[in-house]
């Protein structure tokens, strides 16, 4: 990563300053540009493990009528020609249903919203397209009208859910919708409406920037937030995920408005404390779209929470006594399973641990240390190169000149005797040379800062001494001498003389 800031030439930087300057320019100078670059592959990666950013709905919401049983099942071996004829005449059933008064007309608006449903919940042929061109769209736009019931408004949120689920000219068919379901987010509406028409709303988001972009100058973002900390695990829960598929970029605006947000905070880091995974995994998917498209997330999500936001930009270094434990959001992201969200919440620490000193203490006194030495020396090759960004940040106070920066030797010896050095290590041996740098830069370190000299031991030991010498002819020439360099100041004519 280049810094478009001045900065020392090869020659004259140290190793480690050289890196130190990269490192900080992913906090600093390019942050808004790598965090929107992160954000596109999140996205991507997150499509690859959910197979889609778009859900189908078609199961009963937990608490609605249907949960209990749902009866005459479709038939699932139907000729398309077939399933799409009833398309069209549960279309014109619902038109049907709208120009009738008298008894039983409520009953007669329910069966037909319900056989609809039906059909665009079945799996084996889709007819999304066959229900939008008999007009199913304007007629569910009308069934959402405020003042039906709460079973009217479940049906028409479903329907209008799975047909937002479609191809994409399918999804955008929903822009005449999008207003109403909106407002059934609102506190007058049932929390089983509320819940259908956030998981339309996510189908939506999941399309594309445009259409995020017209929700939210819609006003989704409010409604949507207050959902994702429903006491309704299920509400939470599609909230969440509604939410994530919103602000997940490229551009931050959603994400920066999201922050600000009174108490947004303080309710992130208790979802992620809960017992409920899913849950917890929805929201760290917040987390995570917000650590890497605001300026201010990383840090407000780790070292905020209280819900008092202060807009200056050094309101850091006071909150960091009062909230520490509001790091655990982003250790346990760092613990999950899942390969995006270790990779991700171990690139937001890195960018915290590359500020102040009040700052790497707190990530150095946290879970999070142990739990990143282990991912140096075992977890895949990304999560292991972010996890190296942490631990090194962790260790060294920038000077602001051309100066070695100062060695946090307490952090240094408890990262070293924690067992990073191997991982570090094998790093120096990746054939990318930016890893390779990184590796080199704290083998430098330990060298330099481990107490009584024995750093160079411990190095020899783990055998990094071959290690760095592959570099000896190297075709990158700053690696060449970086590499080179250390092996004659450290493992030069007089090592091990004074032993």
């Amino acid at each position: 990563m280049a810094d478009d800031s001045a900065s020392p030439s090869p020659s004259s930087a140290s190793p480690l300053q050289h890196h130190r300057e990269a490192l900080k320019s992913s906090v600093r100078n390019t942050a808004a540009s790598r965090r929107r670059e992160q954000a596109i592959a999140i996205g991507k990666e997150r499509r690859e493990a959910l197979i889609r950013a778009k859900r189908v709905c078609r199961a009963p919401i937990s608490g609605s009528d249907e949960a209990e049983m749902e009866e005459g099942d479709m038939v699932v071996d139907e000729e398309k020609a077939c399933l799409e004829a009833k398309t069209a005449h549960a279309v014109e059933e619902l038109k049907s249903a709208l120009s009738i008064q008298g008894k039983g007309v409520q009953k007669k608006k329910i069966e037909a919203l319900r056989d609809l449903r039906r059909l665009l919940s079945q799996p084996e042929v889709p007819l999304v397209d066959t229900a939008i061109k008999a007009g199913a769209v304007p007629l569910l736009v009308q069934y959402l009208s405020f003042g039906s019931s709460d079973e009217q408004l479940l049906e028409a949120a479903w329907c209008l859910t799975n047909i937002a689920a479609g191809e994409p000219e399918e999804t955008k068919s929903l822009l005449p919708a999008l207003p109403l379901l909106i407002a059934h987010l609102g506190e007058k509406s049932s929390t089983l409406v509320a819940e259908q028409c956030a998981w339309a709303i996510g189908n939506v988001a999941g399309e594309g920037a445009e259409l995020r972009s017209t929700l939210l100058a819609q006003g989704a973002l409010r409604p949507l937030t207050r959902l994702m900390f429903s006491n309704k695990g299920s509400t939470a829960r599609t909230a969440a995920w509604a939410m994530s598929n919103l602000i997940k970029g490229p551009d931050p605006k959603a994400a920066n408005e999201l922050i600000t947000i009174d108490g947004v905070l303080n309710a992130i880091i208790a979802s992620l404390e809960k017992e409920d995974e899913e849950l917890a995994t929805e929201v760290a998917w917040v987390v995570v779209y917000l650590s890497a498209l605001s300026d201010r997330g990383i840090s407000l999500i780790v070292l905020r929470g209280l819900g008092n936001l202060i807009a200056a930009d050094d309101y850091m270094v006071d909150s960091v006594l009062t909230v520490g434990n509001n790091i655990i959001g982003l250790i346990k992201c760092l613990k999950s399973d899942n390969r995006v969200l270790r990779k991700e919440s171990s690139w937001a620490l890195s960018n915290i641990a590359a500020g102040s000193f009040e700052h790497k203490k707190l990530i150095f006194a946290s879970e999070a240390t142990p739990v990143l030495i282990r991912l140096v020396t075992s977890a895949q090759f990304d999560i292991r190169r972010e996890a190296a960004y942490t631990l090194g940040n962790l260790c060294v106070v920038p000077t602001g000149n051309c100066e070695l920066p100062k060695i946090i030797v307490e952090h240094l010896v408890a990262i070293v005797d924690g067992g990073a050095l191997p991982g570090f290590i094998h790093l120096v041996r990746s054939a990318d040379v930016d890893t390779a740098g990184l590796g080199l830069q704290f083998l430098e370190l330990v060298m330099r800062g481990y107490p009584n000299k024995q750093g160079p031991k411990l190095v020899e030991m783990e055998d990094g001494i071959e290690a760095m010498e592959r570099f000896q002819f190297h075709e990158n020439e700053q690696m060449r001498n970086m590499a080179n360099g250390l092996v004659d100041e450290y493992f030069g004519e007089d090592y091990g003389l004074d032993e």
